[in-house]
């Protein structure tokens, strides 16, 4: 009897963390899932940095989220033929060698061992039933997965085109500024407020697409949100343009997507921020990037000040939750999101997410 019952919960474990990851929308954490994804991990990186370039580093890494993918579907068929194994010891009269074959045939539907009284029937059928149940679990699952990866890079890559490689919030505004786009970002602004939705509906529905890197070594979906960001913060806070209410809704709807990865994640950051509290850029840094699209010839506002409290006003909302995903994902370097994702210490080992956050440099005083 404590056989078959170790065997039952072996296999609920298996059809929890199948519902949890491929069924449920709401995203739900799946143990199984959890434990595969961090033991893979440390393999990957630790291949990484031994890479011959920086190129080839971004493709293994690239590799990690698919193959703990298979990694998982995988571990699902094993335990679940363990998990049967002391159901069927328990129920006949056969050794472990038996009952192992008895429940891989069974799982596989291949029928090389027959299954002997109706107790062993019943729990053939039902092992060949939930080894379908996975198989077609899967086959809708990762076309979806791919679809919606595919429509998130496409945005991505559309941005490497016009923010630069990697993208970043100064190469955006000057070269919208050179082609005479910078009167049309509105429309911009629009198709990065949809895009942000579907961001936050999609990784929040299937997570592991967080770990899904983008084609391009430079380029990749956090750094994106970064870039995009920034450039409607600093064209709303120091830029003297007829700048809409769009760019304001772009920024709320891109920090409430990454806030909720981030919270999926157990990274840390303020739901409620106050207008004043320290972020990672600096006066100087900003300073320096007005500087320089005024001498590109866009009109930058006078009052430096103002200009500098409200873009800070603007980034705090969205700084915690935009370095710790970089720091999760492990994004390429990136002015101003990447390059300081230093703050951020990952969890290591196979427990919860447990985020160390180091202090910023100095509290920034306006």
């Amino acid at each position: 009897m404590v056989a078959f019952i170790a065997g039952v919960a072996i296999v609920q474990a298996v059809v929890r963390s199948a519902i949890h990851t491929v069924v449920i929308p709401q995203g739900e954490r799946s143990r199984l899932g959890r434990i595969v994804f961090r033991a893979l991990r440390p393999l990957y990186e630790w291949r990484a940095r031994r890479a011959r370039s920086f190129e080839d580093g971004q493709r293994l890494l690239a590799r990690f989220a698919p193959m703990s993918l298979v990694a998982l579907a995988a571990s699902w068929a094993v335990l679940v033929i363990v998990g049967y194994v002391p159901m069927f010891w328990a129920v006949g009269e056969h050794s472990l060698v038996e009952s192992v074959q008895i429940s891989g045939s069974s799982l596989t539907t291949l029928g090389f061992v027959a299954a002997d009284g109706l107790p062993e029937t019943l729990l053939a059928v039902s092992e060949a039933l939930l080894g379908l149940g996975l198989v077609a679990l899967l086959i809708s699952f990762l076309p979806t997965l791919y679809q919606l990866f595919s429509r998130r890079e496409a945005q991505v890559v559309k941005l490497e085109v016009r923010a630069g490689s990697p993208p970043t919030a100064r190469e955006m505004l000057l070269r919208y500024h050179r082609i005479g786009w910078d009167r049309t970002l509105d429309a911009t602004w629009a198709e990065w407020e949809q895009w942000f939705v579907e961001l936050e509906e999609s990784h929040s529905t299937h997570p592991s697409l967080v770990f899904f890197r983008s084609q391009r070594p430079s380029s990749n979906w956090v750094t994106s949100c970064g870039a995009v960001l920034d450039a409607a913060a600093v064209s709303l806070a120091a830029l003297q343009s007829d700048a809409g209410p769009q760019a304001s809704v772009t920024i709320r709807s891109g920090f409430l997507a990454l806030r909720a990865i981030a919270g999926f994640y157990g990274i840390p950051f303020d739901p409620e921020p106050r207008p004043d509290d320290p972020i990672s850029i600096r006066r100087e840094e900003f300073d320096a990037l007005c500087d320089e699209l005024r001498d590109d010839g866009l009109a930058v506002r006078d009052d430096r000040e103002a200009a500098w409290r409200a873009f800070a006003g603007w980034r705090v909302n969205y700084d915690a939750p935009l370095l710790g995903l970089c720091a999760l994902v492990d994004a390429p370097p990136t002015p101003w999101s990447s390059d300081r994702m230093h703050r951020y210490r990952r969890p290591r080992g196979l427990g919860r997410w447990r985020w160390q956050v180091e202090a910023l440099d100095a509290p920034r005083s306006w």
